[in-house]
């Protein structure tokens, strides 16, 4: 039954003899990356096992390279991805042997190279920057219907339905609650994986919103005052809301501190205000948290206070642990395990532990470097028209609370290759010209039509 895993595949190669690869990755990849559960997978003897998401890119990609109509234009962002790549399989290989370095090396490429690669090749090239962030939105606010049914009853639909088709695979994943309500994960499997894709739905719904992208109402919701694009936006919110998630719902504060820097009419002035407002609120709640952290779980009043506690104590157990192996680390499964801390909440940590720091120190290199670069693209396009439009800060924003929210859970599942989803196509847009290639199209139409013969404004 779990063969099932690769109708993804089939339904993207009809799509593509039907349209194109470029539709093919649209309608079939962004959906089953976006509301296909990541965890279930089709067990292939002597090859890797592929997800939902996987099998609908391979085709797409083969097609891709065949249509690809270059020069691809290389830069620091592809170097730091295939060497984040290369070097999780470099080191699973010398820790575990090359079976186990064979299938998380085909998981690296699928879930983190080829993504990438696609997203960038194939976005901003055909003029998919709208299509691709509609089409995003649009899944995660059905997805938040379906968070509705999960936080009522406390069943995850996605297991209820594809646990029949792959048992087992699963199992790992179960409803967790805080103040008696079930947080809500749907096909992220945890519900702080599902709080960080509501957090880039969110960035990305403000942006479709300022830049005035949507249609002004739902046709058959006409009788609805707001708007479309709030109703979006808010439905975004929700979603965070419903699985009550700390990190994520703080990333996205982060989040949107950045995005209104690029809504002022002066960015760098608005930049200094926001930092200081930052290191104020910062500053205090930095030294409150790791107080409020720092008393142990036997001394926790609260199991919110008992969670943060534990996250301390990873790094204070693990952290000499790592350090043994710095390199290249242990091994995905192979780190010696400290008794009653079985889980490790905090992702960098967990590079470190199986791949070694230096992992961890190139997934930081990508997240500091996407954001360095797409505020350095903001500052030099702003302030663009209507207020706020700016994508730069938008997804500067949203890899800032990103990076933020990995700091309480492993990145996992399908949050992986959405990660590199999003990092090829902020690579694309910045090649493309990023902000400045809008402001650029503007002051051209600008300048055309203040050239423009009055017969001919007439005429038009």
């Amino acid at each position: 039954m779990s063969a099932i895993a690769i109708i993804p595949g089939i339904v993207a190669i009809y799509w593509m003899s039907k349209y194109d690869y470029r539709k093919a990755y649209i309608d079939v990849y962004l959906f089953s990356l976006f509301l296909l559960p990541g965890w279930c997978r089709f067990p292939i003897p002597a090859l890797p096992d592929p997800t939902f998401c996987e099998s609908a890119l391979l085709p797409i990609f083969a097609v891709f390279m065949i249509r690809f109509r270059g020069p691809w234009k290389w830069s620091f962002m592809d170097v730091a991805v295939f060497a984040y790549a290369a070097h999780i399989g470099i080191a699973e290989y010398h820790n575990a042997g090359f079976a186990e370095a064979q299938n998380l090396m085909f998981d690296m490429v699928a879930s983190g190279v080829l993504p990438y690669i696609l997203a960038k090749g194939i976005i901003q090239k055909n003029n998919l920057t709208v299509p691709f962030v509609k089409k995003i939105i649009g899944m995660l606010a059905f997805l938040v219907v379906t968070f509705v049914y999960e936080a009522r009853f406390g069943l995850n639909p996605y297991r209820q339905i594809f646990d029949r088709f792959f048992p087992g695979q699963g199992d790992g994943w179960v409803t967790t609650f805080r103040y008696g309500l079930a947080r809500t994960a749907g096909p992220y499997g945890h519900a702080i994986l599902a709080g960080i894709v509501m957090m880039i739905g969110f960035s990305l719904a403000l942006w479709m919103e300022r830049s005035k992208l949507w249609e002004p109402r739902f046709k058959r919701w006409h009788f609805i005052k707001l708007s479309k694009a709030r109703i979006l936006t808010l439905a975004m919110v929700a979603g965070m809301v419903l699985t009550m998630v700390r990190g994520p719902q703080i990333g996205a504060v982060i989040a949107f501190a950045i995005t209104i820097i690029g809504a002022g009419r002066d960015p760098a002035k608005r930049a200094w205000l926001v930092l200081a407002i930052a290191l104020a609120i910062g500053i205090p709640a930095g030294i409150s948290g790791y107080q409020y952290a720092a008393v142990g779980r036997e001394h926790a009043k609260t199991t919110s206070q008992e969670s943060a506690a534990y996250r301390k104590e990873l790094i204070d157990k693990y952290e000499a642990i790592a350090m043994e192996h710095v390199w290249i680390g242990w091994g995905r499964n192979e780190w010696p395990k400290v008794s009653g801390m079985p889980s490790i909440d905090n992702y960098y940590l967990l590079l470190a532990l199986m791949h070694g720091f230096t992992a961890s120190v190139i997934l930081l290199t990508i997240l500091i470097g996407s954001i360095v670069r797409l505020m350095r693209n903001g500052f030099r396009a702003a302030p663009l028209k209507p207020r706020g439009s700016s994508l730069s800060f938008c997804l500067a924003g949203a890899f800032a609370g990103f990076m933020f929210a990995i700091l309480t859970v492993y990145m996992g599942d399908s949050i992986i290759p959405i990660f590199f989803t999003m990092v090829g196509f902020s690579d694309g847009y910045l090649q493309a010209g990023g902000d400045l290639q809008k402001k650029n199209l503007a002051a051209t139409q600008g300048v055309v039509e203040a050239h423009q013969p009055r017969f001919a404004t007439v005429l038009a």
